[in-house]
């Protein structure tokens, strides 16, 4: 890995940005023969999180770059995933994942950030990635032909195309839309921990359990074989909706979840309390690229957390981009540049809707899940009446990925709180 001086040679493609979206783009791209220089401004390359989930949209790209035996053998393929009222732990709805998985193809899988990472981190190193370090990128700039980005030592990289997969607080996003990222005023605590130190704590090993409750929930599942356990815990700050500075604090993390099932409460003195993760977003944007400089990941779509596809769609965006390069490039005459311009307008054309779709249901899916008072019982009965094999709120997002808008699903249609029918018993399972 190079943390020196840029090596003479103009790449094809510069990625900016050395996490899951740039490193899995500058695989794709590769795949297709282009030289793919990422720049990183970390020291080292690496993640920090804890545990991921992802749905079989993903899985099926990481079957395809031939990496999902190596994810395999680095996470777990839970059984169920379950969603239970944080109040009283009763069921109130689940996804089968073994028959999710006969349904589209590909397994639903849950594994560390920081092993996805290495495994793309490791796939771009066999790939002949250029992956350089200690690179701060400090702007962007279109030029004939190309686009260029400039560093903080003043240095200048130029490439046909420039991705920009540099995250929430993306410089890109801040030069070419200056928009500025959204505060749900919620905050995230986690926990990856040894399987020992939670095995009594009534919890299920082989789901994904997300306990549901007023302004909170709580989420458990294994890592790495099960030998790990992770937790998140998300709650809204009461701090962050009075405007104080100093939110999110351990205190609050205490207090949020009092009053929660035993599972739960037993699980929040095992949260990492050295540091959080404020929950924002950005609203939907509908251009993504600007001549040849093109938003990727949470640069161009950041979601909020609820429908687990964050990273999925930062890796979707990459395929994408590359199917759509492997076209023009096959349809340029022998020796000419390829159709870098109408590659990226396929990109966008497609990625932008789908992405905008993910970002407003998971704001929807927030306000779902933390309801309270008589609009949680509503919640609760309309989750109670769903059959387990209905895969109506699903098929729109776990399916193969559209490369044109003509392939995009339809989307499901929401069923009305004050529709439910409050008092129809819930299911007591296991």
């Amino acid at each position: 890995m190079n943390n020196g001086p840029t090596p003479a040679g103009r790449p094809d493609v510069i990625v900016v940005g050395g996490g899951i979206g740039g490193l899995s783009t500058a695989f794709a791209l590769s795949r297709q023969g282009l030289k793919v220089r990422v720049l990183e401004q970390a020291p080292e390359y690496g993640e920090v999180g804890a545990g991921l989930q992802i749905a079989p949209n993903c899985t099926r790209i990481l079957d395809e770059y031939g990496l999902l035996d190596e994810a395999k053998s680095l996470g777990v393929l839970p059984e169920n995933m379950v969603m239970r009222d944080a109040l009283d732990s009763r069921e109130l709805t689940r996804l089968d994942l073994r028959d999710l998985e006969r349904r589209y193809g590909f397994p639903y899988m849950v594994i560390h950030r920081s092993d996805l990472h290495a495994i793309f981190l490791r796939a771009c190193r066999r790939a002949g990635v250029e992956l350089l370090n200690d690179q701060v990128v400090v702007g962007y700039e279109n030029t004939d032909g190309g686009a260029q980005v400039t560093l903080a030592d003043g240095r200048v990289e130029s490439a046909p195309l420039v991705v920009a997969a540099d995250g929430l607080k993306s410089v890109a996003r801040r030069d070419l839309i200056g928009d500025d990222v959204v505060s749900s005023s919620y905050v995230a605590y986690r926990a990856a921990v040894p399987f020992e130190q939670v095995k009594d704590n009534n919890v299920a090993e082989k789901d994904v359990t997300v306990f549901v409750g007023p302004r909170r929930h709580f989420v458990q599942y294994g890592l790495r074989g099960g030998e790990m356990f992770n937790q998140v815990a998300v709650f809204e700050s009461p701090k962050a909706l009075a405007g104080e500075e100093d939110w999110g604090t351990p205190d609050e993390l205490d207090a949020a979840f009092e009053g929660s099932c035993e599972t739960v409460t037993k699980g929040i003195p095992l949260m990492w309390r050295d540091r959080w993760w404020r929950m924002f977003d950005r609203d939907p944007i509908e251009t993504w690229v600007h001549g040849r400089i093109a938003l990727l990941g949470d640069a161009a779509h950041p979601p909020l957390q609820y429908m687990a596809q964050g990273a999925v769609m930062a890796i979707e965006d990459g395929w994408v981009l590359a199917k759509h390069y492997a076209r023009v490039a096959a349809a340029a005459p022998q020796g000419a540049e390829p159709d870098w311009d109408g590659a990226l307008a396929a990109y966008e054309a497609v990625r932008v809707e789908h992405c905008d779709r993910i970002q407003t249901t998971a704001r929807a899916w927030g306000k779902l899940w933390h309801l309270d008072g008589e609009e949680r019982l509503q919640r609760n009965a309309i989750l109670g009446a769903r059959d387990t094999y209905d895969y109506g709120f699903t098929d729109w997002v776990y399916g193969p990925t559209a490369l044109t808008p003509d392939e995009e699903p339809a989307m499901f249609e929401p069923i009305p709180l004050d529709s439910a029918v409050v008092g129809e018993p819930l299911s007591d399972a296991a």
